[in-house]
């Protein structure tokens, strides 16, 4: 079995018992996918959270080459990567670029003033990309994009229901719709990139 890029965080969590290689977070990871591969059990990872990712991707890739000037034919990759070790998609390879897009949830979630990577679990992530296609720097992309209609309506009666309103109120319809739309900040302001360097010492301790 293979690691994915995506869970390359979750192996190289620490342990907290001195003597012990793997974590409990890794335990499980590694359980998960020996339960996927031998038995056909799939865990479903996915929520609201990662479906709005999935859906406004493309979009995100667009309106990230805009913002930042990737003017080289920016697409979606689709080719999958592997080597003894890893296994991945980056979002994007080109000749000239590696990149990963992560779309926030909502304003709330986006890292506007974050001077490090928020989640650390996308360093080991980039890393192994970068190990899988010999690139040696790669860019980490957050973009703000407005979420679709339907998961916001989907939002404003989750709210309804929290509060237990049988009528629907538009104030805090009003509230939820705001939460999710970002049209009124500048584009520029939307878009939060890290860039990462190769690291040999961590893609072998993630190997080891």
């Amino acid at each position: 079995m293979k690691i994915r890029c995506s869970n390359l965080g979750k192996l190289m969590t620490a342990s907290r018992s001195k003597g012990e290689l793997l974590s409990e977070t890794a335990k499980r990871m590694i359980e998960d996918m020996f339960k996927d591969d031998v038995y056909g059990i799939y865990k479903d990872f996915s929520s609201r959270y990662t479906d709005k990712g999935i859906r406004m991707e493309d979009q995100a890739i667009q309106f990230a080459s805009d913002v930042l000037g990737w003017d080289f034919g920016t697409f979606k990759n689709e080719d999958s990567y592997s080597n003894e070790y890893f296994t991945g998609t980056p979002d994007i390879n080109t000749d000239v670029l590696l990149a990963d897009i992560k779309c926030s949830w909502s304003g709330d979630t986006f890292p506007f003033f974050a001077t490090e990577i928020p989640n650390k679990d996308y360093l080991f992530q980039l890393q192994g990309y970068m190990a899988l296609t010999g690139k040696d720097t790669s860019e980490l992309v957050y973009c703000l994009m407005n979420t679709p209609m339907d998961m916001v309506e989907d939002e404003v009666r989750r709210a309804h229901w929290k509060y237990h309103l049988m009528e629907e109120d538009l104030e805090l319809r009003d509230v939820i719709q705001k939460q999710h739309n970002f049209d009124h900040i500048p584009k520029e302001k939307r878009i939060k990139r890290f860039i990462i360097e190769r690291d040999n010492k961590v893609i072998t301790a993630m190997q080891e």
